[in-house]
């Protein structure tokens, strides 16, 4: 009797390997976009690592979640204690302003709580609420049409990072108060465990660089 070939999951082919690094080093792999290309990072991680060590980059991979990407490796130091030679940084690093940051920070709390309650396994928020969150954080304003573009700005720069999927509207509604976002679970490798739990005991420090009431603005 011959065996179903759907049993197990096909070998790569010849080109996965460079398939795989390149489309890594274009931005982050997703399971729930190529599943072909997933299971070949699977079954080829251990070279992908090996291949891109080279250029001074290691893969983070969380098979749990369904994400993969790049980063640069910490600087390696030579064996007589000083610093090696550096590479050329091929992941670029990307400055962040601080409102944007601390909405990625929110995000990410809430993204626990969510967790937490265990009910689903999307958080999706919808734009009024995101805008909610943050404009506790921001500076009292009697603009309020310019605040609320402001933080649209800051929400469309973290869809630009890819740390939230704007969803399309379902069949027969509307994108009426800004539509629905999904919150990306790669944000969990950038904001870790131990930075979340001080978050609490930092957010009045936050509401205080906000509002320009910090040391370093009171010297300038």
């Amino acid at each position: 009797m011959s065996e179903n070939p759907s049993e197990a999951p096909s070998p790569p082919s010849a080109n996965a390997l460079s398939s795989l690094v390149i489309s890594l080093l274009k931005g982050v792999l997703y399971l729930e976009n190529d599943a072909q290309l997933w299971n070949a990072l699977i079954q080829l991680q251990a070279r992908v690592r090996d291949h891109i060590a080279v250029l001074g980059l290691e893969l983070v991979l969380d098979e749990a979640e369904g994400y993969a990407f790049l980063r640069a490796r910490p600087e390696i130091e030579a064996e007589d204690g000083g610093p090696a030679d550096k590479l050329p940084r091929l992941i670029a690093r990307r400055p962040l302003s601080f409102p944007v940051s601390l909405l990625l920070a929110l995000l990410r709390k809430k993204l626990a709580e969510f967790d937490a309650s265990g009910e689903q396994t999307r958080l999706i928020l919808a734009r009024d609420e995101i805008v909610e969150l943050l404009r506790l954080f921001l500076p009292e304003s009697s603009n309020e049409a310019r605040l609320i573009d402001q933080i649209d700005s800051h929400i469309n720069k973290i869809v630009d990072l890819g740390f939230l999927r704007r969803l399309k509207p379902a069949a027969g509604g509307s994108a009426v108060g800004g539509g629905n976002f999904e919150v990306r679970r790669i944000l969990k490798a950038f904001v870790d465990a131990q930075w979340l739990a001080e978050f609490d005991a930092r957010l009045g420090e936050y509401r205080s660089q906000l509002n320009g009431e910090t040391k370093e603005n009171e010297d300038e």
